[in-house]
């Protein structure tokens, strides 16, 4: 339920994203797609090309974003590794599972594909481990506000659905400010508010609607096939 507030008011977050498996190993299982006809299955390259055509077309509305409000729900660079070491401590990134060199680059490339089509950020938010934190500094957009809301709930579950409203409401409060709002988090946050489960460095792009619910608009930075 979304409703409007004047300002985040954090939730009690977990301080320790212990995940059973390698989040950056984990994939989605789809269901066995029904035999059809050869000849009415397209090929690889026509569902790239059009995955891309998707994508530009995403991309070339969020240059345009002069009287609209949209939210882009972004999951950190890549971090090898499963969870965090067993010392973790929110703020000490030494004890941390952190971004690997790829995943700098990564994050950096991101922020070029932001900046080369002119895309008007307003504001970026973020979770507060440092893998998420230093996604969203090196893609350099905007100052980067720590937003506890955003932290990972994968170890304290019963945190999920308070985290992410407050998510939901903070959005609405800023519906009437024309722009982009970025927020570097993690695929558990990320699934709670879409429904998506990207992988790492990728994002979804969402606008509340006129009932107060989060609409999913596509997806943006998608690893290539």
């Amino acid at each position: 339920m979304v409703g409007c507030v004047s300002a985040p008011d954090p939730a009690p977050v977990s301080t320790q994203e212990a995940l059973p498996v390698d989040e950056n190993l984990m994939t989605e299982l789809s269901p066995a797609a029904p035999t059809t006809d050869s000849a009415s299955v397209p090929n690889a390259d026509s569902t790239a090309e059009s995955a891309t055509d998707a994508e530009e077309a995403l991309w070339a509305m969020l240059a345009q974003a002069k009287s609209e409000t949209y939210v882009v729900l972004l999951r950190h660079a890549i971090a090898p590794g499963t969870g965090d070491p067993a010392i973790f401590q929110l703020n000490d990134c030494s004890t941390q599972r952190n971004l690997s060199e790829a995943g700098r680059q990564q994050a950096i490339d991101m922020g070029e594909a932001f900046r080369s089509r002119n895309i008007p950020v307003t504001q970026v938010l973020s979770s507060q481990w440092c893998r998420c934190l230093e996604t969203a500094e090196l893609m350099d957009l905007a100052p980067v506000e720590p937003f506890p809301a955003l932290n990972s709930f994968f170890q304290n579950r019963p945190n999920g659905d308070a985290q992410t409203a407050q998510v939901e409401d903070y959005i609405a409060t800023r519906d009437d400010v024309p722009g982009v709002i970025v927020m570097v988090t993690h695929q558990v946050n990320i699934t709670g508010l879409s429904g998506i489960f990207p992988p790492s460095g990728s994002a979804v792009v969402v606008q509340l609607n006129d009932d107060g619910q989060l609409n999913v608009l596509g997806q943006l930075l998608e690893p290539s096939s």
